[in-house]
């Protein structure tokens, strides 16, 4: 990609709609906008200011009332000039329009460009690159509540403090390398290790926070297994909140995995409504059969439903989803016939279908899990860096300890630096230079 050149793109989705906006970006913005608008008043070029303008053809003929902004760099998403060019969504339009701005001199712009821009004149870092994809990707408004306090850069706040802890041993340990002669005092070992046990418990509380942003970002799958007959689909109805599988009396109705997106808590789940499971009838029952099993394997949760008089299919059942992971019992018709174990529910009546919500969240996101908002990370690639990280200052802490002279335990430090420097952007010596001359009074 060619950074310094004017890119242009159609910002909103395919197909037609009320509005319609075209995304211009570069140094020629204001140039190439110019060629294909004509503004209804002499000033249209104020920063910041919605503009009337008309969207003119190739023979200067008059095809759209379009209204323009104009973002006067560096106050703008990508910190260059931005002109957005918002005219009524039309395909047709929206294609003709962006055709004359690439015959001005601009490009379309590839995907994520302008967020790589925003990057790469330090607008944004990339933790809130990250942010800014998972808002857009969000499928429930907790997920969007996340991704926009990452957006605004919650994650960099986060390891903001662990840096400037990490930068201050390492400005530390150089100075003592580099003025020596001066006399400068160097921490012993055991400071050396008092100030890295934060540091160590910090990245790891931070890594060990995916487990938690993982299920936000990408949800979990619940699949629901029993006996035929038992109320599966009705509960899946129930917790889908909509009659999404046929519900009928007659035993196997459900003959295949029938699968649907809800969300529990803000958390996006995946609910899986199984055959079920008995000696198949047939080829087909048989094969549905096979599925649920899968389902239960492929299931982040199972719940087993009961219902009536527990049978020793129902005992097995119960010791296969205990043994492939975490499961809850549901003790369905309650209202006919309570059992003495599981949660008591009625897929009919809609008793005690809260309660069973509550417990499902409290198996994959166990208590105090929700609070905790925007203190922790959703990105694989944040919590392998910080694994990485971990693995580098657990080193220098040995190091320390086995009294390794301090120019080998900074290859360390510095080992655990780049991998926070990938998340939240380079650290130059002039960061490390400028901490020495800082901390310590060198009288020179």
């Amino acid at each position: 990609m060619q950074v310094g050149d004017t890119i242009a793109a159609i910002s909103t989705p395919p197909g037609r709609g009320g509005i319609g906006v075209l995304r211009i970006s570069g140094p020629d913005a204001r140039t190439t906008a110019s060629t294909l608008v004509n503004f209804h008043r002499r000033q249209p070029w104020i920063p910041w200011a919605a503009t009337l303008a008309t969207l003119l053809d190739h023979g200067g003929q008059p095809v759209d009332q379009v209204v323009v902004t104009y973002y006067a760099s560096p106050r703008s998403y990508t910190a260059e000039d931005v002109v957005e060019i918002a005219c009524h969504g039309s395909p047709v339009i929206l294609r003709h329009a962006l055709d004359r701005i690439c015959r001005a001199g601009a490009r379309l712009a590839e995907p994520g460009e302008f967020t790589l821009r925003a990057y790469l004149n330090g607008r944004i870092d990339l933790p809130q690159a990250e942010a800014i994809r998972d808002l857009i990707d969000s499928t429930t408004l907790y997920q969007a509540r996340i991704a926009a306090q990452q957006a605004e850069g919650s994650v960099s706040r986060l390891l903001k403090p662990l840096k400037n802890k990490m930068l201050e041993l390492i400005a530390l340990l150089e100075a003592g390398i580099d003025f020596a002669e001066d006399d400068i005092s160097v921490a012993p070992a055991e400071e050396i290790v008092r100030r890295l046990t934060p540091l160590i418990d910090g990245v790891s509380k931070l890594a060990a926070s995916f487990a938690y942003g993982k299920l936000v970002h990408d949800g979990f799958t619940l699949a629901i297994v029993g006996r035929p007959n038992v109320g599966k689909s009705s509960l899946f109805n129930r917790l889908l909140e909509q009659d999404r599988a046929i519900v009928t009396p007659i035993a196997g109705t459900t003959r295949d995995v029938v699968s649907e997106s809800a969300a529990l808590e803000g958390i996006p789940v995946r609910l899986l409504d199984t055959a079920g499971i008995r000696n198949g009838q047939d080829v087909v029952e048989s094969l549905g059969i096979e599925r649920s099993y899968q389902a239960m394997v492929d299931a982040d949760l199972t719940i087993v439903v009961l219902a009536g008089e527990v049978t020793p299919a129902d005992s097995a059942l119960l010791e296969k989803a205990q043994s492939l992971g975490k499961s809850l019992v549901a003790a369905n018709k309650v209202d006919l016939a309570p059992l003495p174990l599981g949660i008591p529910v009625s897929a009919l009546t809609g008793e005690g279908i809260d309660d069973l919500r509550q417990a499902i969240v409290q198996m994959v996101a166990p208590s105090g899990s929700l609070q905790m908002d925007g203190g922790f990370i959703t990105s694989l690639r944040q919590e392998q860096l910080l694994r990485e990280s971990h693995e580098a200052l657990t080193q220098a802490r040995t190091a320390a300890t086995l009294g390794i002279p301090h120019e080998m335990l900074l290859l360390d430090l510095y080992a655990a630096l780049a991998p926070i420097d990938a998340i939240t952007g380079a650290t130059t010596a002039d960061d490390i230079l400028n901490r020495i001359f800082s901390t310590f009074c060198i009288g020179k």
